[in-house]
């Protein structure tokens, strides 16, 4: 079964232009024109994002809301202003819901902690679905085993869709949290997140969504998705590693306790005992990641200036040409084919190992992503140890997509024999 398919237009914008801000894409790898199919593990970055970091570290370097003197108040209002962009950016209500983390794996073990510490008993349920990513799973697990409460995964189809039936059924009075994914890494499935957070919150029960693979490819507006938390890591749309964010509702981040003690997250200390800073710095212990903060926001000033609905509807057509092309192709079989689809292309090929069909393709260029992409339980499902996974960005074009599918060619005459 193929994603539903629409006419394609190969000149939705100018990629060739859009290419060039990233120099990573123009390098050769093996003799060979880079091909840079594996965007879900991580985006390139456009090098205005690049000259942000250096700029940074070149001119005014300094620790941030301790210090009076002219570095450390321009790295301040540089950081801070960063923080008013997250919240334009995913329409939240107060730039007092936004903490800054190292990515969505902290993001998601610093609410199963905090929140989960305080508010689950033994008996308890908190729901995935059984297309998360490890890390919304396992920092479950670990608060579940701690309390005495359970994690149950919604089913889903061979497809790669969740049983929205079985939601209903799972969501009983047990259910005290809900985690689920937007966009799935491995399979590309959109589930149906404002459903659920309805459904969940018919029964007051809390929401989170993990937008990872979602973020750098649609508009999110948090207000009118009405979840609780939402989080997302800035390497996968065109930051740097080692930041993120969380979003939360202020009334939860109010009640929920601090993560982590240091420096920052203090009102005030003394052996007596201590008091907390406000939100959002109640979650901010210690030094943070000023420089890739700052370089998330030129990220988010990139993705603004551009036309998204354009560059997404360029994401999905090399998604449907790719999926339409290997799909013909003998002994190819696509995993995940939902309706509602992100730029993810996931297959296996009959006979050949997933990991040397990637290490073949490395060979003439072609960066993809092999095995079970941190999503164990979604393998398990569909029977298979992993996949060949090919993601895009709106830098990818037609002719990376026709690289591909000979490569895969060439690779099955090689492998198979």
């Amino acid at each position: 079964m193929l994603p539903e398919m629409t006419e394609i237009n190969l000149q939705p914008f100018d990629v060739e232009k859009v290419r060039s801000d990233f120099p990573v894409l123009a390098q050769h790898v093996y003799g060979k024109p880079l091909v840079y199919l594996d965007n879900a593990a991580t985006s390139q970055k456009p090098q205005v994002v690049i000259d942000a970091l250096a700029d940074y570290y070149t001119t005014y370097n300094a620790n941030i809301h301790r210090g009076v003197h002219f570095l450390s108040q321009k790295a301040s209002q540089a950081f801070d202003d960063v923080r008013v962009k997250v919240k334009e950016f995913i329409v939240a209500s107060s730039e007092r819901e936004i903490v800054f983390v190292r990515g969505t794996t902290e993001a998601i073990n610093l609410i199963a902690s905090s929140w989960g510490r305080v508010n689950l008993a033994a008996g308890d349920i908190v729901l995935v679905t059984t297309m998360e990513h490890h890390s919304n799973i396992v920092p479950w697990q670990m608060i579940c085993a701690e309390r005495g409460a359970e994690v149950v995964p919604i089913p889903m189809d061979d497809c790669g869709v969740l049983d929205m039936q079985a939601f209903g059924t799972l969501l009983t009075d047990r259910v005290k949290f809900v985690s689920v994914v937007h966009t799935s890494n491995s399979l590309g499935t959109i589930n149906p997140v404002k459903q659920i957070i309805e459904q969940a919150h018919a029964r007051n029960i809390p929401v989170l969504v993990d937008a990872a693979q979602t973020v750098a490819h649609q508009a999110v507006d948090v207000q009118e998705l009405d979840c609780d938390f939402l989080v997302f890591s800035g390497h996968k749309m065109l930051a740097p590693t080692g930041v993120g964010v969380l979003y939360g509702k202020e009334k939860h981040l109010e009640a929920m306790p601090p993560y982590q003690g240091g420096g920052e997250m203090i009102s005030s200390v003394s052996f007596s005992g201590t008091t907390y800073n406000e939100i959002p710095f109640k979650f901010e212990a210690g030094t943070p990641n000023i420089a890739d903060v700052i370089s998330l926001g030129v990220a988010i000033d990139y993705l603004n200036a551009m036309d998204r609905k354009a560059a997404a509807a360029w994401e999905l057509t090399l998604m449907k040409l790719t999926s339409e092309k290997l799909s013909a192709l003998e002994h190819v079989r696509l995993i995940g084919t939902a309706k509602e689809k992100s730029a993810v292309v996931s297959f296996i090929v009959d006979g050949v190992n997933a990991m040397d069909l990637g290490m073949f393709l490395d060979t003439l260029g072609i960066a993809v992503r092999t095995g079970h992409h941190c999503t164990e339980p979604v393998m398990h499902r569909l029977g298979i140890p992993g996949t060949v996974r090919a993601s895009f960005m709106f830098y990818n074009t037609a002719a990376e997509v026709d690289r591909l599918v000979e490569g895969v060619k060439k690779g099955i005459q090689l492998l198979r024999a």
